[in-house]
């Protein structure tokens, strides 16, 4: 059948990276629900579907751009044995006074499509400085240097499960933490992520409808691009140790219902960007709004577009990639991440 090639190629465009072109415009959306654009008529010609070598070379540009770490954080880079497959790229951030047996609350965190472990390191720093160890992935097979598996939905989640054990268990520093107290974060794609992981069961069939009835979106040009992804999994992968949820701007939203979701119980801080032209309104975070059992801590960021939640970009970032760093009119990034990284810390230190 046609409709679980559609449905699982979706998960590609969190990081894929809008870019002006004008040789030849796609189709106009309107947000009939008066949401992100407030019901106006918005173009999508600037946001083309790119090819995987193009999504990594932008995101390559985000792996140079790493800050530097505070003086009470302490980092390290390291690889987390995946069986078979390929060690997965992992980035820990954690206090510089970390010992034996202090009970530390562990974040593990996602990143969108053809990033890597960096992409929110800003908001690690904050989480490590206020006591955290955060410990970020880099997705094999979705990261800037391959693309070859970013359809794979299902590799997404278990890989962060496999994160989870390689801390709790093997990681140098496994005994100054909680196994009790594991938090996730998760961006775009990694929103999705860190929403299956936590429990959810997405219907990717709903794919179908949604691309039928808006052909125009980003996620259904990719599929129109035609990536070719593997076969559905048979189950999805889920860690009962996540104990909270932060997801900024989910893709794939609209493939969760109420019953798709109802295991994820968890207290779960969920992000919007109030001109996100990546994932338009209100078919994604307000799905999983919608969808959740519990009511989450909801934040509705007006005036943000998508790349808003990655880290703001210093000088050499923004000259060798404008198309995510370009200033977004009217809105402070900067200024935006300080109340976000604010209010990142202050969930996960109330829910864990």
């Amino acid at each position: 059948m046609r409709q679980k090639p559609c449905a699982t190629l979706a998960v590609s465009l969190a990081r894929c990276t809008p870019v002006r072109r004008t040789a030849r415009p796609f189709a106009h959306w309107r947000n009939t629900a008066g949401g992100a654009c407030n019901g106006r008529r918005t173009t999508l010609d600037t946001f083309p579907i790119r090819s995987p070598p193009m999504i990594a070379a932008l995101a390559f540009a985000i792996a140079l751009a790493a800050a530097p770490t505070a003086p009470d954080v302490v980092f390290q880079k390291l690889a987390a044995p995946d069986g078979a497959q390929l060690p997965i790229e992992v980035g820990v951030w954690r206090p510089t006074d970390t010992a034996p047996g202090q009970n530390r609350r562990l974040i593990v965190m996602s990143h969108g499509t053809g990033g890597d472990f960096r992409g929110h390191e800003d908001t690690a720093r904050a989480l490590a400085q206020a006591g955290f160890v955060v410990a970020s992935l880099t997705h094999t097979g979705d990261n800037w240097r391959d693309h070859s598996r970013a359809a794979d939905v299902a590799e997404r989640p278990r890989q962060l499960h496999v994160l989870v054990d390689y801390m709790l268990k093997d990681w140098d520093g496994h005994a100054a933490l909680d196994p009790g107290r594991v938090g996730a974060f998760g961006f775009s794609s990694g929103g999705f992520t860190v929403l299956a992981a936590a429990g959810g069961e997405p219907d990717l069939s709903r794919m179908t409808e949604h691309c039928r009835d808006h052909p125009g979106f980003y996620d259904c040009r990719l599929v129109s691009a035609g990536f070719q992804p593997p076969s559905l999994p048979s189950r999805w992968v889920h860690d009962p140790r996540i104990k909270a949820v932060v997801a900024a701007a989910p893709a794939l939203g609209f493939t969760f219902d109420r019953e798709g979701l109802a295991s994820v119980r968890q207290p779960v801080q969920l992000w919007r960007a109030g001109h996100d032209q990546i994932l338009p309104s209100p078919f994604y975070a307000e799905a999983v709004r919608g969808a959740l059992p519990r009511p989450p801590e909801y934040h509705v960021v007006e005036g943000a577009r998508h790349f808003d939640f990655l880290a703001p970009c210093g000088e050499r970032l923004a000259a060798a990639a404008p198309e995510i760093c370009a200033p977004t009119p009217g809105f402070d990034r900067a200024a935006f991440h300080e109340t976000f990284n604010r209010e990142v810390v202050r969930f996960f230190k109330n829910k864990l």
